[in-house]
């Protein structure tokens, strides 16, 4: 008899997310977590009297107890949801352009947005309220034909998703509009997925926008790393295992099936099923003998790009927000007003005006997320990380401070006082995210989402029996995407073991 009917590698939103619905389900299920607490990017860590959130921004598909969301019945499904608090954000975003007077905040409601649109582009009028339609109506026969997978879906049927599916986000802004700069201001959201318009599909765009006004962007109190620690107790309780700081090294395959794990302390562990929550390259180069990788799993990989990773400051300030006239919870900061500049831009090492900045501060709406009369900032810019892997280790941490001071020199056109109450900062780059999250080239969007990429190209297969993937290395990228793709691996899992 195996150890253990799955062993999931990772604790992450995928990771977390199977095992806790298999736990529930009677499945002896055993995650192991080279780090020491659950999460992978949806963790927290301290500096100071401050608890700074890693990675989470706004949350998508909760909605409320109300109007109910994918992710609220999905979380509701593994009883976390009455351990968590919620907030509903009152914003998609700001946007602030450099040495213009393009400054906009849009919010996450059907109507407001057309609204807001229509007072700042008053001449696109009848344009926006038509896109907005057409993204509604697009959204509505994508959630059956993609998301629920009607097996009748053809494009009879959808005709809508079956024409736009594939085309690119730019290619319909440029349909509907012909003001560039309402098509900048409306589409910040590309740089959640890492493309430009010009590379990424309509649908990733669209689908962030409606799903964001239909059941609002949420913030978690305590952050993230609540959410993680109560996905995880939900898997003790229903008798999981859970080990920290102990990781796997190798996964063993027999005759095209899975048998277990060796883990990096040399303990070999038996088991019927593999869920991996780590990256893709990762389970099939690092944890896989050669002669073991599927044929169309090397060739999947071979297509596909590694994406960016992060540059990001931590901030923890000695005053309330307003008192460096952060209004907004979301905020994009850009120096000049063309995507793909500021895509190519994040090729290079140095901070210019060409970057896309966005800051996030959660103060606005829980006042309680830092300590009493202070508030945490987080300030991210995308990297590839070829470039930092590049940089000499002698030099490593001069230059991560002078990219910093990079980055608040550009803030301080908006935010002229904000370097002045600093108490704590940190700051992290593609380095610090190979090192906590074991991605190659600290890449935290996976593979480059490019159409030909699209899921409805390359199926999440593992070719192997038992082996499951899970997260964004293996799907879409997102906190909502990673947790659901938990969800579906625990379907798949269940039938399989009866």
């Amino acid at each position: 008899m195996a150890d253990y009917d799955v062993i999931v590698i990772g604790a992450g939103n995928g990771g977390l997310m199977a095992a806790a619905r298999l736990a529930k389900k009677g499945v002896r299920v055993l995650v192991l977590e080279r780090h020491n607490i659950p999460g992978g990017c949806a963790t927290s860590f301290c500096r100071g009297r401050f608890e700074f959130e890693v990675a989470l921004h706004q949350l998508s598909g909760l909605g409320t107890e109300a109007y109910q969301g994918p992710l609220w019945r999905m979380l509701s499904s593994v009883d976390v949801i009455d351990k968590l608090d919620f907030v509903t954000m009152n914003d998609l975003y700001r946007l602030q352009l450099s040495g213009s007077d393009l400054d906009i905040t849009l919010r996450p409601d059907r109507n407001q947005l057309v609204s807001d649109l229509q007072q700042a582009f008053p001449h696109e009028k009848e344009a926006i309220q038509k896109y907005i339609d057409f993204s509604y109506a697009y959204f509505m026969e994508a959630v059956s034909a993609y998301y629920m997978q009607d097996p009748d879906a053809g494009p009879e049927k959808y005709p809508l998703y079956f024409k736009y599916a594939l085309k690119s986000a730019q290619a319909v802004l440029d349909e509907y509009f012909t003001d560039p700069r309402l098509k900048f201001a409306i589409s910040p959201y590309w740089s959640y997925i890492g493309l430009p318009p010009r590379l990424m599909s309509f649908h990733d765009l669209t689908s962030v926008i409606v799903g964001y006004c239909e059941f609002k962007p949420t913030h978690i109190k305590g952050g993230s790393q609540a959410l993680s620690n109560a996905v995880a107790d939900t898997i003790l309780q229903h008798g999981g295992t859970i080990r920290y700081s102990d990781g796997v090294r190798k996964i063993l395959v027999r005759e095209g099936a899975v048998q277990g794990v060796i883990t990096e302390k040399g303990e070999e562990i038996t088991s019927r099923v593999v869920i991996s929550n780590a990256s893709k390259i990762s389970t099939f180069v690092d944890m896989m003998d050669p002669e073991h990788v599927p044929a169309e799993v090397s060739r999947e990989m071979r297509q596909t790009t590694i994406a960016q990773g992060a540059f990001t400051l931590y901030m923890g300030l000695d005053c309330p927000p307003e008192t460096v006239d952060i209004r907004e919870t979301t905020n994009f900061v850009f120096g000049i007003d063309d995507y793909d500049r500021s895509y190519q831009q994040m090729k290079n090492l140095e901070i210019t005006r060409d970057d896309m900045l966005l800051m996030s501060c959660y103060n606005l709406i829980d006042p309680g997320f830092s300590p009493e009369g202070t508030s945490q900032v987080a300030v991210v810019t995308l990297k590839y990380g070829d470039t930092w892997l590049q940089v000499p280790p002698a030099q490593y941490v001069a230059k991560k401070y002078e990219c910093a001071d990079a980055i608040l020199t550009r803030l301080a056109e908006f935010y002229p006082h904000l370097r002045d109450h600093i108490e704590e900062i940190e700051i992290a780059t593609p380095i610090t995210s190979m090192r906590y999250l074991g991605t190659q080239k600290g890449s935290i969007y996976a593979f480059d989402h490019l159409i030909k990429d699209s899921d409805l190209f390359i199926r999440n297969q593992t070719h192997i029996k038992g082996l499951h993937g899970v997260g964004g290395w293996f799907g879409m990228i997102g906190f909502q995407p990673t947790l659901t793709s938990g969800v579906v691996a625990a379907k798949t899992v269940i039938k399989e073991l009866n």
